[in-house]
């Protein structure tokens, strides 16, 4: 049996966040399906992807307790599509198999399978658990996940590698051409935690989580699984399984020379040059005392060139770089100005944000 009354800004609001984790194509049904089942003060609604796991609480009126499941995304669309002031009736009649929607005098039915069937995440011994608040995490993941692999040959630079070091607790992403990195104030309980690879759709969907949520997360770790848990909302996911590259190594140690530029210039003189170069994505920098050029050429496409102060002295420099990883790095930093340390126009280069010391980009040149 199965009997409720629910807000529907409370249940579009769960299911946005159950829905985006079910798969739309699936091999195994159920796990199409979003489970609610009722607490004493509401449901639990759940749903995953046997990789993602989401648990969230949602306040409604129990008539008749019980649990059933529902077609994830055909009950989202409904639901989006009823008045926000609405009040919905859900109830599941064992006579039909099938789940009856009810609000004001819209009427639905709808397909439903076992509850019992749906999977549960199985939940490991978590020996490290520690908090953070969500704005903080919420910045180490923005900050280093743009440059997350989406080769799926590299499975194991598809995610972001959280780890600790000494005091810091330290996030970083690379696809092989840029590399992400920033660190954090070591919290309670995460020392001589274990190194972990986040996935990529995990990184997604507790990005959103962190952007809905004030105050603080925690989370838990176990050798193959994270947990986040939020005010009413838990994320559980798998960890990939594999070693993470020696990140530190491909960060210069010997770029002596120093470019700084007002930040938005900067990717404003890019972003105006970069037109004539979409298909080859190449950009060349000439940096000359306290002058920047920027110049792209394209045979199909045409020529372009601009210029921008800056605050160097030293020996004049040529560098290329694909201007789209370029331009992610500066969106990231937010400070009125940024630094380019560079050694010579074929290695890599360290871009930071003048007041932000706890966070660095590496970006690799491309011959143009």
């Amino acid at each position: 049996m199965f009997k409720i009354t629910i807000a529907q800004a409370d249940l579009l609001k769960a299911l946005a966040h159950a829905q985006s984790i079910v798969e739309r194509r699936q091999t195994i049904p159920i796990l199409s399906n979003v489970l609610l089942e009722t607490q004493e003060e509401g449901i639990l609604l759940r749903a995953t992807d046997n990789e993602i796991e989401i648990s969230e609480k949602v306040p409604a009126q129990v008539m008749e307790p019980g649990s059933i499941t529902i077609p994830a995304h055909k009950l989202y669309d409904i639901v989006r599509r009823l008045p926000e002031d609405g009040q919905l009736t859900l109830a599941f009649s064992d006579a039909t198999a099938q789940v009856s929607l009810s609000c004001g005098r819209s009427r639905f039915a709808l397909a439903s399978l076992p509850a019992d069937n749906f999977p549960t995440m199985a939940k490991e011994e978590a020996p490290f658990s520690f908090v953070l608040p969500t704005a903080d995490l919420s910045a180490m993941i923005t900050k280093t996940g743009f440059a997350v692999s989406v080769e799926e040959t590299r499975y194991n630079l598809n995610g972001i590698y959280l780890h600790t070091k000494e005091e810091h607790m330290i996030a970083v992403a690379t696809d092989g051409h840029r590399l992400a990195c920033t660190k954090h104030a070591l919290p309670d309980g995460a020392k001589d935690m274990p190194g972990v690879i986040i996935p990529r759709k995990t990184i997604g969907e507790i990005t959103k989580l962190l952007a809905e949520n004030s105050g603080d997360v925690t989370l838990s770790l176990s050798a193959n699984q994270i947990r986040f848990a939020l005010a009413n909302v838990e994320l559980s996911s798998r960890l990939i399984d594999g070693t993470y590259p020696d990140y530190e190594k491909v960060i210069p140690i010997n770029n002596s020379r120093t470019m700084t530029a007002k930040t938005k210039a900067f990717s404003d003189v890019i972003e105006r040059v970069s037109v004539v170069s979409e298909k080859s994505r190449g950009i060349r920098l000439n940096i000359k005392e306290n002058l920047l050029l920027v110049s792209a050429a394209a045979t199909d496409e045409g020529s372009a060139e601009d210029e921008v102060d800056i605050q160097y002295s030293g020996d004049e420099i040529e560098i290329g770089f694909n201007f789209r990883y370029l331009l992610d790095i500066l969106s990231q930093i937010k400070g009125e100005k940024a630094e380019m340390h560079f050694e010579d126009g074929v290695s890599p280069v360290i871009l930071q944000d003048v007041k932000d010391t706890d966070t660095l980009y590496v970006l690799m040149p491309m011959r143009v």
